[in-house]
């Protein structure tokens, strides 16, 4: 139930995408602020991949915690169910290359995999 007497902010706009990567920053997942260091290249690997716009697109959020804080950074692809652990410079750009450009998930940097169910 809305109250009639307050308007409603503005809506917030989001373009499309087709994946969404997110990357766990938080103080357990790499101590030495790894994580955060890798995400704030994602700007700049997304546009030299093609995939910072278009039908392609990748959104990227950061996140404080998965709660599986082991052999980091983790990061999650969605809608994919993929979650990446040891993702270093090198495994971060096979990531980039062979799942969000080419459609191949990462075999051997997977360390779970969920599809969503929806009822």
């Amino acid at each position: 139930m809305t109250n009639n007497s307050q308007p409603m902010p503005e809506k917030p706009k989001m373009g499309d995408y087709k994946r969404h990567l997110l990357v766990c920053t938080g103080p357990r997942c790499t101590e030495n602020g790894e994580a955060q260091a890798l995400f704030e290249t994602l700007g700049e690997k997304f546009k030299a991949a093609g995939i910072d716009k278009g039908e392609l697109r990748v959104k990227r959020t950061r996140a404080h915690c998965f709660a599986t804080c082991k052999s980091g950074p983790i990061m999650c692809v969605q809608p994919d169910g993929i979650w990446y652990y040891n993702v270093n410079e090198a495994n971060l750009q096979r990531i980039i290359d062979e799942h969000l450009v080419g459609g191949r998930p990462v075999e051997e940097l997977i360390y779970h995999q969920s599809v969503c169910v929806v009822p």
